[in-house]
């Protein structure tokens, strides 16, 4: 009553705005570029922060053109870090809305919405005696926050690091790893330069690290790279001892083509249908409709809508699921039968 009609958050974020409980927020401490279209945003988590494991993804929310959007990037910083801070290094797309105010326009003061931090793609415990990481591009985003951990824990013992870029000047972190190199003898780097040799490819591996097959494996990177080293380590090893992070969905297979059904899209009165195989954020943007979007790869849960009625299938992993009420992300589902929307 003492606080009626504000709430005591109301107070607590006019004296500083990391000082909320209903959400976790950040403020932009650093921006450090890394090549020509890539930078390291450095972030000051608020009091509610909980940390996270070296591998794993945060959903970053910023305002862009008076819009809020939300994307997903993986931590590349050492969990242990002493300030306490976080960062991301998102690479630019052109075409894309967050990306470029990122690189290009955010500034040390900005403050950020943090979203919940997820993913599996991490170290086990305990560490294995022997370690390879492949990655590729922006695919070094992760691994980086591993390398910094490992490096911290005194646990790059034995770790070979295959990483592949355009040119020398494309290498993001390229003088962080080079670093790596120089200090740790247990830590080898190997940087493949693809406008001159083309990308890694599992025929490398016999050469660059003859032992690959009996060694635990993080890889990241373009699917194509990541199918291809699949196959070969289904056919040439054993699979279990290969961790991938996929940058997008793997929709395709058994998992894809369900039932299908009609659409509806109760907010906006359009209508769509998919064949089951079609995710209902496509189906309703070929039938015109205007829908909420972001990563398109079931990360960032901007396409979100609370279903009302029907089921969903995820054309990830084929599970059917569906009850009133519930927040479906319309990029990795379709419809199993007729199906209502709040959207």
């Amino acid at each position: 009553m003492f606080f009626t009609p504000l709430l005591p958050d109301d107070y607590l974020e006019l004296i500083n705005p990391l000082w909320s409980s209903r959400e976790i927020r950040g403020r932009i401490e650093a921006i450090t570029h890394e090549t020509d279209d890539s930078v390291t945003v450095t972030i000051r988590p608020g009091w509610v922060w909980e940390g996270h494991e070296p591998g794993q993804y945060l959903r970053v929310g910023v305002i862009v053109d008076g819009v809020h959007h939300w994307r997903a990037y993986s931590i590349t910083s050492d969990p242990g870090r002493p300030d306490g801070f976080i960062s991301i290094t998102p690479k630019l797309v052109e075409t894309g809305k967050v990306t470029p105010y990122l690189v290009r326009k955010a500034h040390p003061g900005t403050i950020v919405r943090l979203g919940g931090v997820e993913g599996t793609f991490t170290l086990p415990d305990p560490l294995p005696r022997r370690l390879l990481f492949i990655s590729a591009g922006s695919g070094v985003t992760p691994i980086m926050s591993m390398l910094r951990d490992l490096a911290r824990r005194g646990a790059l013992k034995d770790v070979v690091h295959l990483h592949s870029a355009r040119t020398p000047d494309d290498v993001i972190f390229g003088e962080q790893l080079r670093g790596l190199d120089r200090g740790h003898a247990g830590y080898r780097l190997h940087v493949q330069h693809t406008g001159e040799c083309g990308r890694l490819a599992p025929a490398d591996l016999d050469r660059l690290c003859p032992d690959w097959s009996e060694r635990e494996t993080f890889l990241s990177g373009p699917g194509e790279m990541l199918d291809a080293m699949h196959a070969h380590w289904e056919e040439h090893a054993d699979a279990a001892h290969l961790h991938m992070e996929r940058f997008q969905p793997v929709i395709g297979g058994d998992a894809a083509g369900g039932e299908g059904g009609e659409i509806s899209f109760l907010a906006s009165g359009d209508t769509a249908h998919s064949d089951g195989s079609k995710p209902i954020l496509v189906a309703g943007e070929e039938a015109g409709a205007a829908l909420p979007f972001g990563c398109r790869m079931g990360i960032c849960h901007t396409c979100v809508g609370r279903l009302c009625s029907g089921r969903v299938r995820d054309l990830r992993t084929g599970k059917v699921s569906g009850t009133e009420g519930e927040m479906i992300r319309t990029c990795i589902n379709a419809p199993e039968g007729p199906v209502e929307i709040d959207l």
